[in-house]
């Protein structure tokens, strides 16, 4: 997944795979983000766009955490 695939990818789609793969793949948000070579930024952004946010404590981007 790159740059590219992000942009593209409908968001609530996008949100779908990221916490499938931060549930069964990777133990953190870092080591997603090294496998796919993905920018924190453009995940975080693109989420963002539809009201999630990573939490860290549960591993996986949720909404309302403001």
């Amino acid at each position: 997944m790159d740059a590219s695939t992000l942009q593209r990818l409908d968001a609530n789609i996008l949100l779908g795979i990221v916490n499938e793969k931060l549930r069964l793949e990777c133990d953190n948000l870092d080591e997603l983000l090294a496998y796919y070579d993905m920018s924190e930024d453009q995940l975080a952004t693109r989420l963002q766009q539809i009201g999630y946010q990573y939490d860290g404590v549960s591993n996986q981007f949720k909404s309302g955490l403001l």
